[in-house]
């Protein structure tokens, strides 16, 4: 009987540093941590350098949209690189890309060149590396630790990018007030050079394919195909989107908040993005103790509500009073990250991981990148305080929203292993991975009482098929035989048949067909073609 983890607590969650043992994914969380670092020394910079050119509220939060919109752009084509290349390769050259995009902000910077345009569009570029790396970054994580350390792995990975936070901010803020940004752009293109070389030492095992790589194109249309038919990931996806959106408000308006209403300079606007950071690494010390006492769906409703906190706390009250709050809300943001995270790559099938993971980047980061350029127009209307008071309501309304569209039940629960069950295809010939579309044409005997259980049964069967590769999926009845269902399926080609069978099928597929099979006569199917379809019909 498996655990409901998104309606019951874990019980006997692991310790949250328990991955930092690994020796690999220590060296890479290492590395990581430095690389984020300098990016957030780089976004302090950027914020600062458009408020001391005056720029309006608009353009900075336009910072935020600009690092985050390349993942609209290239998040399905990131994810499809990450499962057909090799991951270390792709990070390294993509990490590669960033530092020379990095060195060359610097330099702009250095020669009294940069402007806010040119500024906006370096980190448009930074974004894109960004966006083109992160799939990868994410996909190789259960390959770092087993299954039972993914969430502990998943907070960790918001370390990387909140204890950055914590810590890139405060060295920033002092970095541009004594040196100015251009000297943080400098350094933030420096730590790439640690990534560099922790890819370089990481020896990855190479992939195990049993059948050709699918087409870049294909493989990006399977995943889309996938996320479809995967109700547990599109409820997932759609409690990213519902936080993301309003909580981009405290991030995209922060700078301002900082100078206007604060009053801080650069070093405090790095203090009050340390002190996000702050309650984000504690966040994940009790991120274990807080499931073990309640639900995924109870988390994210407090989650929210505790965030919402902080955003009027920016916006209403003394800096003495703001600042300690904003480390509940630190902690209410890695708290919803690595719940949303962990759920999603528990529930992904491996070989789509990267590609889900890119969509469920694509669906938060585009939601904050859409949240951030709406928050500055409203802030340029209305101001940024009604702004910030505007987003927490919406944040309440989030947390509300659990009780109706909640992760669903069975949240990474089921069997991700690849099953053996599907028996080699039989066929006369020797076809060619290119052959097709191929339509699978499957009989089965049932039992007179069974039918309408058997019909229902095969709903499920279908999505599987959807999941995997398959699409047209439809189940028949015989117009002689009224115990007899034919399903078919039609898959693009030979090649994608045999990724679908023996790469694709996982356990949990396999038990929807078993359940079918148990309203059958023979419990087994009793015919299977391969029609192959002619050059003159395509």
């Amino acid at each position: 009987m498996t655990t409901d983890l998104a309606k019951a607590p874990i019980a006997d969650a692991p310790s949250a540093w328990a991955p930092l043992r690994g020796r690999i994914y220590r060296t890479l969380f290492i590395a990581q941590l430095v690389s984020n670092i300098g990016l957030w020394m780089q976004t302090v910079g950027s914020q600062w350098f458009l408020v001391e050119h005056d720029s309006s509220a608009t353009v900075v939060a336009l910072v935020q949209t600009a690092s985050l919109l390349p993942t609209l752009f290239f998040a399905l084509l990131a994810g499809g690189l990450a499962d057909l290349l090799d991951r270390r390769r792709l990070l390294i050259a993509v990490s590669t890309y960033t530092a020379a995009v990095a060195a060359m902000t610097a330099v702009l910077a250095f020669t009294d060149v940069l402007t806010p345009t040119t500024l906006l569009a370096m980190t448009f570029l930074l974004g894109c590396g960004s966006a083109l790396s992160s799939p990868a970054w994410q996909a190789i994580q259960p390959e770092l630790v087993p299954a039972e350390q993914i969430p502990a792995a998943s907070a960790l990975g918001g370390v990387t990018v909140n204890g950055a936070r914590a810590i890139g901010p405060a060295i920033g803020g002092v970095i541009v007030a004594a040196a100015g940004p251009a000297a943080v752009f400098a350094i933030n293109a420096l730590t790439f050079v640690v990534i560099l070389g922790a890819l370089a030492w990481w020896r990855r095992p190479a992939d195990d394919r049993t059948v050709d790589r699918e087409r870049l194109g294909r493989s990006m249309l399977t995943g889309l195909h996938y996320m479809q038919s995967a109700p547990i990931v599109r409820r997932i996806l759609l409690r990213s989107a519902l936080f993301a959106f309003p909580a981009s408000a405290l991030w995209a308006l922060l700078p301002l908040a900082s100078s206007q209403h604060l009053h801080f300079g650069a070093s405090g606007y790095g203090l009050v993005l340390g002190m996000l950071g702050v309650g984000a690494v504690s966040g994940v010390a009790l991120y274990p103790r807080l499931r073990k006492s309640m639900s995924a769906n109870n988390l994210l409703a407090l989650s929210a509500v505790t965030y919402a906190v902080g955003v009027v706390a920016v916006a209403y009250l003394p800096a003495g009073a703001a600042v300690p709050l904003l480390l509940l809300s630190g902690a209410a943001w890695i708290a919803t990250l690595t719940t949303l995270n962990a759920s999603i790559q528990l529930s992904l099938a491996h070989w789509v991981r990267a590609r889900g993971m890119s969509i469920y980047l694509l669906v938060f980061m585009g939601s904050q990148a859409l949240g951030s350029f709406v928050w500055g127009v409203i802030a340029s209307q209305v101001g940024f305080a009604a702004a910030l008071l505007m987003s927490a309501a919406l944040l309440v309304a989030t947390a509300a929203s659990v009780a109706v569209v909640p992760l669903r039940a069975d949240t990474g629960t089921l069997p991700r292993g690849v099953s053996a069950a599907w028996p080699t295809p039989t066929v006369v010939f020797g076809p060619e991975p290119d052959d097709g579309p191929v339509v699978i044409s499957m009989t089965y005997r049932v039992r007179p009482e069974s039918v309408a259980d058997f019909d229902r049964a095969m709903v499920a069967v279908g999505k599987a098929r959807r999941r995997t590769g398959g699409y047209s999926w439809g189940l028949f009845r015989d117009g002689t035989d009224p115990a007899l269902r034919v399903e078919q399926f039609t898959a693009p080609s030979w090649g994608d048949f045999e990724r679908q069978h023996r790469e694709r099928w996982t356990d949990s597929d396999h038990q929807r067909i078993t359940e079918a099979l148990e309203y059958t006569v023979t419990g087994a199917t009793e015919k299977e073609e391969h029609l192959f379809g002619l050059p003159a019909t395509r």
